[in-house]
């Protein structure tokens, strides 16, 4: 179902595809847009318990698309070193496919919008808790079960044994 890579020798196993989602920060979401177009927009997440969180509003884009196809993907960009004397990019990425929805059960909400707030704001987690419970009835979260995932190195870096 899921295209092998072609430049196997620079495939990343599993547990480095995690390690740069468990690490990353920010990615790219990609989803089918309107009139067929793909609409791609840059998110923060977490990696939690095998899948991605994103939050986000109710409604727009994001939303229209996912409700007219569950199907995406992810990029994280892990590594990028331009090396000019080179013209190349040291680089590690990761690619994720899987099918999007909408948190709807309050414990999983919670805890994986707390999870993302304490990634991204980890010198201010005792208000954390407060901040969720008070814009609870706006918080929407997105979840991206993940189907399959890939990562890969620039060749130089599998060369340097990195």
């Amino acid at each position: 179902m899921f295209r092998e890579m072609r430049r196997f020798k620079q495939k990343l196993e599993k547990n480095e595809c995690e390690e740069i989602l468990f690490n990353g920060t920010e990615g790219v979401l990609a989803l089918q847009g309107d009139d067929g177009y793909p609409y791609t927009v840059p998110l923060n997440y977490v990696y939690k318990n095998g899948a991605i969180y994103f939050h986000c509003a109710k409604a727009g884009h994001k939303i229209d698309a996912i409700k007219n196809c569950d199907k995406a993907s992810f990029c994280v960009i892990n590594k990028k070193d331009i090396v000019q004397e080179k013209y190349t990019t040291f680089f590690k990425s990761v690619i994720v496919f899987g099918r999007m929805s909408e948190v709807e059960d309050d414990k999983e909400k919670f805890d994986s919008v707390k999870a993302l707030t304490e990634k991204l704001c980890p010198d201010f987690k005792d208000g954390i808790e407060n901040e969720i419970n008070k814009d609870w009835s706006r918080l929407n979260l997105l979840k991206m079960t993940v189907e399959h995932m890939s990562g890969k190195q620039a060749i130089e870096l599998v060369k340097k044994g990195e």
